[in-house]
């Protein structure tokens, strides 16, 4: 989602310094924070519930893409998530009989041992009985790394399923469409039905309760202003109507200007101006683009 900010043709008017007569000391347009929604799926738009105008709420899903072959990949993968499963060894259950076997063979080489202590059995019984037991020792190990291996790679395939269906259902969320924030969508791309690709603009909107105005003041200005200081705005709805509303000064540029743009002279040098912005909380009068005027008040 991209954000910017928009300012519909500056208009600039530098009071002088003995001009305490005027009613402003500087003039510019309004403007607010404007947030371009984009479609983060490729798809046919199912339902798109937008229309310019209209107000929204930060949260709001307003539009949703199709998401019927996503959901098919992730059933796809949950059932091979199952085939994994269902291949995993019972390693107690196959090694028990190797566990049995073992325990036979070292009980006999037990009674062999004690036989062979009494002289009642020839010591190569004993020998050909401990050889039965390292074989089974050897035997339960392999039996165990091997189903051990098994087991291992299965729960690694299991876990690589997993990040998939976690990508997949990602994917199915951003089908979506919500508002990232509140505000007036001011401009609408497209339509219900219509295929979408990931990146396409579907509508702009933006935030005009909290709006700015765009002026420029002199340095010899620039000296007497500072954030957060309060100040009064004009709104001009032309024919002589004018509304005030309390700002606040919210940014001041950090870079100069020359006004106009052209080759000066250093008698000129009076013309170097810095760009501020001026928020306002607005009760619906005042519109994006709109003539205004600024009052510094001295704080």
């Amino acid at each position: 989602m991209k954000r910017m900010i928009i300012t519909a043709g500056v208009a600039l008017m530098m009071a002088a310094c003995g001009e305490s007569e005027r009613e402003y000391d500087a003039t510019g347009t309004f403007e607010a924070t404007e947030t371009t929604v984009f479609a983060e799926q490729s798809g046919a738009l199912l339902t798109f519930g937008v229309n310019e105008g209209d107000n929204i709420e930060a949260g709001r899903e307003v539009g949703l893409v199709d998401t019927m072959q996503t959901w098919l990949k992730i059933q796809q993968l949950l059932a091979t998530k199952e085939v994994y499963q269902s291949q995993k060894p019972d390693m107690e259950r196959q090694i028990a009989a190797t566990r049995q076997q073992l325990a036979k063979a070292q009980h006999d080489e037990q009674r062999y041992r004690e036989l062979v202590a009494d002289g009642a059995a020839p010591s190569k019984m004993l020998d050909d009985a401990s050889s039965q037991v390292k074989v089974l020792q050897k035997q339960l190990e392999a039996q165990v790394s091997s189903l051990s291996t098994s087991t291992r790679a299965l729960d690694k395939q299991t876990a690589a399923a997993d990040v998939q269906v976690s990508q997949l259902k990602d994917m199915l969320r951003k089908c979506h469409i919500v508002t990232p924030t509140k505000g007036t969508v001011l401009e609408k791309y497209v339509e219900r039905g219509e295929f979408v690709s990931v990146g396409k603009p579907l509508f702009k909107m933006a935030d005009t309760e909290e709006m700015y105005l765009r002026a420029y003041v002199t340095s010899v200005q620039l000296q007497h202003i500072q954030l957060g200081q309060q100040v009064k705005v004009f709104a001009d709805y032309g024919g002589g109507q004018r509304q005030e509303y309390k700002g606040v000064i919210a940014w001041i540029s950090s870079r100069s200007e020359f006004t106009p743009k052209t080759i000066l002279t250093d008698d000129e040098r009076a013309d170097l101006v810095y760009a501020i912005k001026v928020a306002i909380h607005n009760d619906g009068a005042v519109k994006i683009g709109m003539y205004g005027e600024v009052k510094f008040v001295t704080p």
